[in-house]
């Protein structure tokens, strides 16, 4: 429908287990999941040149919702998250932590460095989705994020 493509959101996962972005990219297509438009990174630094619009990334869109595991190479997902909520045009987009770590100090760190949720990633298919789908579904409809 036109409102659906209206609310179309730009997502950003910064994750680097194929796997994952596989599953992510299937549990984006279920129907219980507002349609939504992803990029993804597999590394901190190209998630920096991506959010600054440096290198490959000069025509990025800057994200409405950013989705990061915490355990990704070059910079760690705390280095990236740190960085984001320190500068000034990027410090309202929402980041959800997704990750395999159910760790009480990295979600207790995660929050610290300003995380807007934290997420532990399911094994289990179904359980995938639906978590997904929560991510998804809260910061797309019932919550108005700012806008960059």
């Amino acid at each position: 429908s036109h409102i659906r493509e209206e609310l179309k959101m730009n997502i950003l996962l910064i994750e680097d287990h194929p796997g994952d972005i596989m599953l992510t990219q299937e549990a984006l297509k279920d129907p219980q999941i507002p349609q939504c438009d992803l990029y993804i990174v597999s590394d901190g630094e190209e998630a920096l040149d991506y959010l600054n619009r440096s290198g490959r990334f000069q025509e990025a869109i800057l994200p409405d919702l950013i989705i990061m595991d915490l355990n990704i190479p070059k910079k760690d997902g705390q280095e990236v998250l740190t960085y984001i909520k320190s500068h000034e045009d990027l410090k309202t987009i929402p980041v959800v932590i997704f990750s395999t770590s159910d760790s009480g100090s990295d979600v207790n760190k995660s929050y610290q460095l300003r995380a807007n949720c934290y997420v532990t990633k399911p094994v289990d298919y179904d359980e995938f989705v639906t978590a997904l789908s929560g991510i998804v579904n809260f910061w797309q409809l019932a919550e108005r994020p700012p806008r960059p």
